[in-house]
């Protein structure tokens, strides 16, 4: 028919083969062809049934991205939806791969769906602070119920072709061969009056259904637009007739797509994407990493442990003190295991990670491992120690990486013979979960480390951000401007519990002083060089560490719920006094301005030094490891100041 497409003709059975490599995404081509295949099958007297199919490894997985912010391009998505329906003759769907947005909302207008076992079928446009806009909450309750609707469409996740054909969505699973299956399915059905989705009751729920929904899901929900929306679209399809439904759809739907959460989160997709290329690394090969070290039993040295063995990467732990190394691999199985009994891994896989894991208190145990990650105390002398060791220990071409969140990698580099092997891997906290990875760029940093690094990211499922080697490195030099201004304005004469609520009203799952508190005061402190010069030194000299000690910033409750301090709200008084500050009141703006501003400021300026290669770079770091609202776009985004 097209280059797009090709169709072919078995024994009354039409077959149109969509092909628009490399994902067979619903460009303006893509749709034109399905409305011409649909015409060319009520046409043609010696086509009983259509079977609507894909190249490649996949079925339709949504948009095409080069439309994406640009003015829509008929014919539209709905024209494509609604001709499908209106064939006079039966439309088969056969998906493989994915069918995802739109995919999948022209899957659910063709009239019987096949599919493989392996597929993929979802709706996740609330990922992008929009919902279906092609009839799919119309069709999805229609076909599958309003409850189980509202989980596919508002939480956005996919579900697997045997869930699928469980719940009514698809009509038959294809156990040998899709196209055959596909094909035989059709003729089966041939001659049939079509069974349009449009003509199927949605059958409507109790209100209490809507509202337990949502507050089930209101803190994942919190901030965005999309999801009441899309509660509002659904509704619609138990409520009133399907072409009503479908226009209150597309009204909605338009609003979402107009609005600043739209822009915002299509920024925050394509910077996630653009975050890990490096223009300098085209052609670069990785070195090959078969096996790892991780240097530090605690919390952030198991943490990494755990990502490394559940990607199938054999690690030995090494720990000084065996009682250390002993808690650590309690941890580390604690979790594993954790994922078992929640489904996020097989027994299988967990047996494997597990009997890949070894621990050694002796260091020359990790001479010929290919990749070493240290997970050390946070100070410069134990550091340079190690990597002093590791110099002599390690075999040639071996990757040395450090977990430093602040600490100069080029004065850690500069006590080995092996600079170029040298880079900081800066995992968050819990390092098993959290999705940012920070890899750090030393003086002499070779390019194909940094290129393993990247791979070595995709593997344990991380989102990389490189980032040149200052203090703080991306998101750490802003958090301590953002920390330093916060605690200006305690000495002012705001309020600890003031200044949270502000921030987390913004969208921040937790203000600066809560978070202060949950990471400990006492980081980088001694009671030795304590000199009472910053509120924080008081608070450590007065014991109030944080959490951990149940009293910081907040007073802690037995189960660690923070509660006012009229001694924390003392030792400010008196470090005010001391300092000769008057006190005065603050309103929500002047604060929340006070706490963005001067991190934008700084942003600019690791953009102007080349620490930060990308605004959107900047943006990607404080959205995936420090809790910045998905739905603003981040820091550096436009749409926060405009």
């Amino acid at each position: 028919m097209s280059e797009i497409s090709s169709w072919q003709v078995v024994d009354g059975i039409a077959l149109l083969t969509l092909n628009n490599p490399p994902v067979n995404a619903i460009s303006a081509a893509v749709r034109r062809a399905i409305i011409d295949g649909i015409a060319r099958t009520n046409n043609d007297a010696n086509v009983d049934a259509l079977v609507i199919a894909c190249a490649g490894r996949t079925f339709f997985p949504g948009a095409d991205l080069k439309e994406f912010g640009k003015p829509p391009i008929e014919p539209f998505l709905t024209e494509v939806v609604d001709v499908i329906e209106a064939s006079n003759k039966a439309v088969v769907a056969a998906i493989h791969g994915t069918a995802l947005g739109g995919g999948l909302e022209i899957a659910m207008a063709c009239h019987w769906r096949v599919a493989v076992t392996s597929a993929k079928l979802g709706l996740p446009e609330v990922k992008l602070a929009l919902m279906p806009g092609a009839r799919g909450t119309q069709y999805l309750p229609r076909l599958v119920g309003v409850e189980r609707a509202l989980e596919i469409i508002a939480l956005g996740d996919p579900i697997s072709a045997h869930t699928a054909a469980d719940i009514g969505l698809i009509d038959e699973l294809a156990t040998d061969g899709l196209i055959p299956t596909a094909i035989n399915f059709a003729r089966h059905i041939a001659g049939r009056q079509p069974r349009r989705t449009r003509d199927m009751e949605a059958a409507p729920v109790e209100d209490e259904i809507y509202d337990r929904f949502i507050a089930k899901h209101a803190r994942k929900f919190k901030g965005y637009d999309a999801p009441t929306a899309i509660v509002d679209s659904i509704r619609a399809a138990t409520q009133l007739q399907f072409d009503e439904g479908a226009k209150k759809e597309r009204e909605i739907f338009l609003k979402l797509r107009e609005g600043p959460q739209n822009a915002a989160m299509r920024h925050v997709f394509f910077a996630e994407r653009q975050a890990a290329k490096l223009p300098e690394l085209e052609g670069i090969e990785p070195r090959n990493i078969a096996s790892t070290g991780v240097i530090g039993a605690g919390t952030m040295g198991s943490g990494i442990a755990i990502a490394l063995l559940s990607a199938g990467l054999p690690v030995t732990l090494y720990e000084r003190n065996s009682k250390a190394l002993n808690c650590g691999v309690t941890k580390i199985k604690s979790a594993i295991e954790g994922n078992l009994r929640s489904g996020r891994t097989s027994r299988d896989k967990a047996n494997k990670a597990l009997a890949s894991l070894s621990t050694t208190v002796d260091i020359d145990r990790l001479a010929q491992a290919d990749l070493v990650i240290e997970a050390a105390f946070e100070t410069m002398d134990v550091k340079r120690a190690i990597f002093t060791e590791l110099d002599h220990v390690m075999k040639p071409n071996a990757i040395l990486a450090t977990n430093t969140s602040y600490l100069d990698i080029d004065a850690i580099a500069e006590v080995t013979r092996r600079p170029q092997d040298i880079v900081g891997l800066h995992f968050f906290s819990p390092a098993h979960i959290m999705k940012l990875l920070e890899i750090v760029r030393g003086k002499h940093t070779a390019l194909d480390v940094l290129a393993t690094s990247l791979t070595l990211a995709k593997r344990i499922q991380k989102l990389p951000v490189i980032s040149g080697n200052a203090y703080g490195f991306i998101g750490n030099r802003m958090l301590a401007v953002r920390r330093k201004e916060a605690e200006t304005m305690l000495v002012e004469g705001a309020c600890v519990q003031h200044v949270d609520r502000v921030l987390e009203e913004f969208g921040f799952p937790m203000g600066p002083f809560k978070i202060g508190d949950l990471a400990g005061l006492d980081l980088g402190w001694s009671a030795e060089t304590s000199t009472g010069s910053t509120i924080r030194e008081r608070l450590c000299e007065a014991g109030r560490l944080g959490q951990k000690a149940g009293a910081g910033f907040y007073d802690y409750d037995s189960a660690g719920k923070p509660q006012p301090s009229i001694i924390a709200e003392e030792i400010v008084t008196n470090f005010a006094d001391d300092n000769g500050q008057k006190r005065r009141d603050f309103d929500d703006d002047e604060i929340l301005d006070r706490l963005l501003w001067p991190m934008v400021n700084e942003g600019a300026q690791l953009l102007g030094e080349g620490i930060a290669l990308r605004a959107s770079d900047i943006d990607t770091v404080w959205l995936n490891g420090y809790g910045w609202p998905k739905w603003t776009g981040g820091p550096m985004f436009r749409q926060l100041y405009t």
